[in-house]
């Protein structure tokens, strides 16, 4: 299992699930990446992305001024 993490703070939607999705591609199954974001549209657009491609949202944390959301590569 591998984790990454992808730093889209002060970037705005669709940005930080497209990059999440661009990093996703190759990973192995079981791999957990997450998605620092300070766009709240993210909080829901990254679970939808992780749902459609049949991935399990882990966590969404608020943090200090920004969010962290993870999800487990199927």
């Amino acid at each position: 299992m591998s984790a990454s993490e992808l730093d889209a703070r002060g970037l705005r939607c669709p940005i930080p699930v497209i990059r999440l999705a661009a990093a996703s591609k190759g990973q192995p199954a079981g791999s957990i990446m997450s998605a620092l974001t300070t766009d709240p549209a993210a909080v829901h657009d990254i679970p939808a992305w992780a749902r459609m491609r049949g991935h399990r949202l882990v966590s969404i944390e608020n943090l200090e001024g920004y969010d962290r959301i993870t999800v487990e590569l199927t």
